[in-house]
């Protein structure tokens, strides 16, 4: 990692450390497992991936990318978790992935070398882990082509938000790792909505993601008061 990188050392051992556990759809990453679908299906909607060149920024163990190339897209997954990247490249390979890449690099070096390059651009559950978002969001402006959409998934930060995705998530539910997130690092729609803004994005699309702990069942909707997403294009 190169110290101009926008990443935090400790979050990024976080999830080295939980790499091997990445496509065990039983393991700390259920929920990312179940989620897929919810939020790949939105994005195809708005933005019809089959065909286009789609960058997935903090794309860990290829959750997503690797969902997206399997409806056509050609992807790059970019991080710089490096035990995650090969669990990626390891699954691609076994499972015969088509058309997806990954590559140790961070948004902003990426912006500097491919600026413009992308039809697509996702960067999901990511935001609420490095130091500074806004700079993350201004590359992600930069990898995308003029009139290509942005999509940003992260968590509210409110005291229902602390309450759900921290104490219920990681303490009583143990859906995920205790220590996975960071209350002080959520972002308020408003605050991603302004990044993106500045950096020449126009916000088109919001949608909340909610969970039934009775059911164990995941649903979009309109109440982006935990889990939310932003979908933007550029001008």
């Amino acid at each position: 990692m190169h110290a101009t990188d926008n990443a935090d050392p400790a979050e990024l051992a976080k999830f080295s450390d939980l790499a091997h556990r990445w496509w065990d759809t039983e393991s700390e990453f259920r929920p990312l497992h179940q989620i897929n679908p919810l939020r790949l299906n939105w994005i195809v909607d708005i933005a019809p991936i089959e065909g286009k060149q789609v960058l997935d920024v903090g794309c860990g163990g290829g959750i997503l990318a690797d969902a997206m190339a399997r409806r056509g897209a050609s992807v790059l997954g970019i991080d710089l978790a490096t035990k995650a990247l090969k669990v990626a490249q390891l699954h691609a390979l076994e499972a015969q992935t088509p058309r997806v890449q990954y590559r140790e690099i961070s948004a902003e070096a990426l912006a500097a070398e491919q600026p413009a390059s992308f039809d697509v651009v996702t960067c999901m559950e990511m935001l609420e882990h490095v130091p500074d978002p806004s700079s993350v969001v201004r590359a992600c402006s930069q990898l995308v082509k003029p009139g290509g959409h942005v999509f940003f998934s992260t968590l509210n930060r409110n005291p229902k938000s602390f309450v759900f995705a921290i104490v219920g998530a990681e303490y009583v539910l143990n859906l995920l790792p205790k220590g996975t997130h960071e209350y002080a690092k959520f972002i308020k729609p408003s605050e991603l909505a302004q990044y993106a803004r500045q950096a020449g994005l126009e916000l088109q699309h919001t949608k909340g993601l909610q969970y039934n702990p009775l059911t164990r069942r995941y649903w979009l909707n309109s109440d982006t008061s935990v889990n939310y997403m932003l979908g933007f294009q550029k001008a």
